[in-house]
């Protein structure tokens, strides 16, 4: 792997960049694999990447039936944060956090992670208790969050309107360490270290089935580029992960709905940190090329569509525009949909399933791009090692069985 530095750059930049190397390869499948990872996303790729760096497994292949990056980790909103409830929740995002703060220099490529703080804003009595509950508990675990009153919101994120609203700002928990990093740049930053360890990474290569033998067990996947033989798959495959799961004969306790997001016009930085406010259901962000990203919240209804309807868009920037009226005048560029699946408590699963050789990383909703290097670092060690990460030991499939439920629901109220 080529290696970037400030004097490569230099050095390069004298030869009109010339000699550059290809990001990775583009193989076609061999026969056999030690591991298959359906999904060439951020968390599958990050998992092929701890698999040959954390276990020495360099026999893998990520397939993804169209390009590497283009579902879920191309459509998001790019927040990080890991200011969860519940002791395992905080645990595991958490753990993706301090990967975050030392990613660039592990896989030798900035990925723009930019710890500008995550505010989220309180408008009543319920979501004052409900965020100082939150403060509390992460401090118990470790991790920074910390209250503000609503004079205190102003001042560390000066254009917000804390008054004039119908629901005036009260206050807000705030998470210095969360923020944003570059959604396109973990995907390519993954999938260059990956192929460097010996990773196969299969684009335009459709999964149609998953093969079994005779006792049960996972032999390998039949693509569209034929079959490929291994006694270890993992599925990463967010919003159609429950599609190809049921070609193994499980089925998942997910939905799918349509989630969108939506960038403006480019503007000089205006915008410090990272706003959410659960009560009217917006958040917002100003990207290193000047856009404001907004988010907006699932819609009503399942669907695969990638469009999603109109008026959670509308309904979206009307909160923004009472929450910082100076955007009013700002015009959008361009507005996109992701599939999001969503489990029962709002949790992950990341886990072996009832299928010998068979693991899922799923059900990450609104959430997942922030769960990137922890998500793939903890389900590489469980089908590595046949056996849960003490990090990810408490979501599995079973907990929807035996009643131990996660939700997350109050944390992963607004789509983020």
């Amino acid at each position: 792997m080529q290696k970037f530095s400030g004097f490569e750059l230099f050095r390069r930049a004298l030869s009109g960049h010339k000699g550059w190397q290809p990001q990775w390869r583009s193989p076609e499948p061999k026969p056999e694999y030690d591991v298959v990872i359906v999904g060439a996303g951020g968390h599958g790729l990050a998992a092929a990447y701890y698999l040959a760096k954390e276990h020495g497994i360099t026999r893998v292949a990520v397939i993804e039936r169209g390009w590497l990056g283009g579902g879920n980790t191309g459509r998001n909103t790019t927040i990080v944060r890991s200011n969860y409830l519940f002791d395992e929740s905080a645990g595991l995002y958490e753990h993706a956090v301090k990967l975050w703060e030392g990613l660039s220099a592990d896989l030798n490529y900035n990925v723009m992670y930019s710890a500008r703080g995550v505010l989220m804003l309180a408008h009543n009595h319920h979501d004052v208790q409900s965020f100082k509950r939150h403060v509390h508990a992460n401090r118990l675990n470790g991790v920074d969050n910390e209250w503000l009153d609503a004079q205190e919101c102003k001042a560390f994120c000066p254009p917000l309107n804390i008054s004039s609203m119908r629901y005036p700002i009260l206050g807000g928990a705030l998470q210095r360490r969360g923020g944003t990093a570059r959604h396109d740049a973990v995907a390519w930053g993954f999938a260059r270290a990956a192929d460097a360890r010996g990773v196969d990474i299969i684009q335009n290569c459709e999964v149609t089935a998953i093969r079994r033998d005779a006792s049960g067990a996972v032999e390998g996947v039949e693509t569209s580029k034929g079959f490929i033989r291994a006694r270890k798959v993992g599925v990463s495959a967010a919003g159609h992960t429950s599609v190809v799961m049921a070609m193994a004969g499980v089925r998942m306790p997910l939905e799918s709905y349509p989630l969108q997001a939506l960038v403006s016009e480019p503007v000089k930085p205006a915008f410090p940190t990272v706003v959410m406010s659960n009560t009217i259901h917006a958040y917002i962000s100003q990207s290193d090329k000047g856009e404001m990203v907004i988010g907006a919240g699932t819609d009503a209804y399942t669907s695969y569509s990638q469009r999603g309807a109109l008026h959670i868009t509308t309904h979206t920037l009307d909160a923004i525009c009472e929450l910082v009226p100076q955007f009013r005048r700002l015009r959008m560029l361009r507005n996109w949909g992701g599939i999001v699946d969503v489990t029962p408590d709002r949790s992950p699963i990341i886990a072996r399933t009832p299928v010998p050789g068979l693991y899922v990383n799923c059900g990450w909703g609104t959430g997942g791009f922030k769960a990137t290097p922890g998500s793939g670092h903890v389900f590489a060690h469980t089908i590595a090692r046949d056996e849960p990460h003490p990090i990810n030991a408490a979501f599995t499939l079973e907990r929807f069985r035996d009643g131990f439920l996660i939700d997350e629901a109050a944390a992963a109220a607004v789509a983020h």
